[in-house]
């Protein structure tokens, strides 16, 4: 994967392959059908019974088959979603497309499976047009818009006109046609989506910088968590508008993206979801579904020269320190939060990012957008760091350029800077950031919903602390097996077996101690390999770290060209067959591995088929969606 991230290629670049290729990036119709045509095989299609396409005869569908397969291998996303808090950032061209009022339907749906949803739309878009209906012309100097009063009143009738269009489209509920069949639809009628919107923002003005006035345009300064989060206490689907409150009682426009990465981080948000008009692809054209948060601060290095978002990334991660990739003294990546010189930081709505002494940083957020947004120019003289401060209040090394016309419609810089904002907010501790196509019909659900997703993932936990043993880890991996042994769950091996073997075994680290182990022993003529020697250290188990480590294994299996994962155990079938093993006789083992087994020990034997990888993925498909 991380050689796929140096080279991976972001949507919008000419040199994409010509079926995806278009003047404004991703093609919204080619693409549908392309995600469409990927996703067919794998009977993800919400559709009536029997609709499916095809004839009867061998292989035809049976009538509501693939809804229920669809159905049942949505069922632990459903459970593992509930109860979450999900910031979703819709980026203008979406809240301005054809494809709105879809992901309105499915966020509605989502809600009422359980979701939290704080709403953050994207305007401008809308605010050009009026801005052009009215003789006007839009302004940008960097990442930020240069609000006069022309703009600010266009941006207020923009902001008021998304909001009542989200709450017109949210307040029907699920249709009740189909509900007939179940008896009195009376009770029904109060299932709609109450919508709830207000001052949540605090900003205050941008001011001078650089000797260029920013007007009415605002940066965030607080956001109000308490009363937020009532509002989803209370089952509201929440909206914040980029419109400001200042202390002083004016309206200021502020940075979309500042204001959803903000939301992000002080409501200490599960996911931020970026809906955009694209997706990130790899260098043959294939969607990149997964990005560690490594990988993707790399990639956005890469983009460094290229873009000036990109470069502002970089110095904020490096110069300001909020940066989660640094190490501590024992090589082990720290907990979930970000770190400032070194410190491990947290942060707080109004005051920033804690630097360890109790002094925070004062920024909230991470704002992209301008003029590098829309054409993906490289605008030489962008410093500042994309809206944080130095920390006494100022910002400093502003320096940007307006740049207009046709050059803003394109995406040369392709998405780098949702990645940029992503790697930020995972910087910062939110564990998971998706940008998905809202172009594309139900992508929000098949991101959600089903293993592999349809977007990219950047993720900063999937598999913190795990890596390859070393000959130092030894003594850490027999305190962990020996009770297993003991006890008959595990062979028991010499320490002199162990070390022969170290080369096969993978561990999970946490402050310098070895957590968890397993090991892989390829068999690459039969394209299958063991799982063996998987233990948990006593206090950490109920964690999930047993089964972070077996999606690690698998990962490794798979990029090995490995098909399938064989184990035999006497004590504990029943995991395993909770993670897709299923019994098998002795003849599915490779006839190398029949002849070295122990037949006295009674062992069961289970085999698991690996999916393939799918597009654009380095066997990084095994992640908690």
């Amino acid at each position: 994967m991380a050689t796929s991230a140096v080279v991976a290629r972001l949507a919008g670049e000419a040199s994409r392959p010509k079926v995806l290729a278009s003047a404004n990036g991703l093609s919204s119709s080619r693409s549908r059908v392309a995600v469409k045509r990927r996703w067919r095989g794998r009977g993800v299609r919400c559709c009536a019974a029997g609709s499916s396409g095809g004839g009867a005869g061998a292989g035809a569908v049976v009538p509501g088959e693939e809804f229920v397969g669809f159905f049942r291998e949505a069922w632990p996303y459903i459970r593992g979603h509930r109860g979450s808090t999900f910031v979703v950032v819709m980026s203008s061209e979406v809240v301005s497309g054809p494809h709105f009022d879809r992901v309105l339907q499915d966020i509605s749906l989502l809600h009422g499976l359980g979701i939290k949803f704080i709403l953050v739309p994207g305007t401008h878009v809308q605010i050009d047009k009026l801005l052009s209906e009215r003789g006007k012309k839009a302004k940008y100097v960097g990442q930020y818009r240069i609000t006069d009063k022309d703009s600010r009143d266009a941006a207020m009738d923009a902001a008021g006109r998304i909001r009542l269009t989200i709450e017109a489209k949210l307040s029907p509920g699920p249709p009740m046609l189909n509900l007939r069949r179940h008896g009195v639809i009376g009770r029904w009628h109060g299932l709609v989506d109450n919508i709830a919107s207000g001052n949540f923002l605090g900003a205050k003005r941008r001011g001078v910088v650089n000797g260029i006035d920013y007007g009415f345009t605002g940066e965030v300064t607080k956001i109000d968590v308490s009363r937020i989060r009532e509002r989803l206490d209370s089952d509201s689907i929440v909206v914040v508008s980029n419109m400001g409150y200042s202390s002083s009682g004016e309206v200021l426009n502020c940075n979309t993206y500042e204001v959803a990465t903000a939301c992000a981080l002080a409501m200490e948000a599960d996911k931020l979801i970026c809906i955009v008009d694209g997706q990130i692809f790899d260098e043959h054209g294939r969607v990149i579904h997964y990005m560690s948060i490594e990988e993707a601060d790399l990639l956005i290095r890469k983009r460094a020269k290229q873009s000036d978002i990109a470069a502002s990334y970089v110095k904020v991660v490096d110069e300001e320190g909020i940066n989660s990739l640094h190490k501590g003294d024992n090589g082990s990546s720290l907990s979930a939060k970000a770190h400032i010189n070194g410190y491990a930081a947290s942060f707080q709505s109004g005051l920033g990012f804690n630097n360890g002494n109790s002094v925070y940083s004062g920024e909230q957020g991470f704002a992209i957008g301008g003029e590098e947004r829309l054409s993906g120019s490289n605008a030489a003289s962008f410093q500042n760091g994309l809206g944080f401060n130095n920390g006494n209040g100022f910002y400093s090394g502003e320096q940007g350029f307006a740049i207009g016309g046709e050059e803003r419609l394109s995406r040369s810089n392709g998405y780098i800077s949702e990645l940029a904002a992503a790697a930020y907010v995972c910087h910062g501790g939110v564990q998971r950031v998706h940008v998905i196509d809202g172009s594309v019909d139900g992508s929000l659900l098949l991101e959600l919903f089903t293993r592999d997703g349809s977007g990219t993932m950047i993720a900063r936990d999937v598999y913190e602390g795990t890596r390859m043993a070393i000959a130092e880890d030894l003594p850490g991996i027999r305190k962990i097996i020996r009770p297993l042994e003991d006890s008959g769950v595990l062979v028991r091996r010499t320490d002199a077996e162990l070390l022969e073997a170290l080369e096969s075994f993978y561990v999970v680290e946490r402050d310098g101690s070895i957590i968890a182990c397993a090991a892989l022993f390829p068999f690459p003529e039969e394209k299958s390999g063991e799982v063996a020697a998987i233990a948990v250290s006593e206090e950490c188990r109920g964690r999930g770290q047993g089964d972070k480590l077996l999606d690690y294994v698998e990962k490794v299996a798979l990029s090995l060209g490995l098909e399938k994962l064989f184990l035999l155990t006497t004590r504990t079938a029943d995991w395993f067959v909770r993670r897709g093993f299923s019994e098998c006789s002795i003849e599915s083992i490779p006839e190398q591995r029949r002849k070295r087994i122990n037949l006295s020990r009674g062992s069961k034997y289970y085999i698991k088929q690996l999916q393939p990888k799918p597009a654009g993925v380095n066997a990084n498909n095994f992640v908690i969606r």
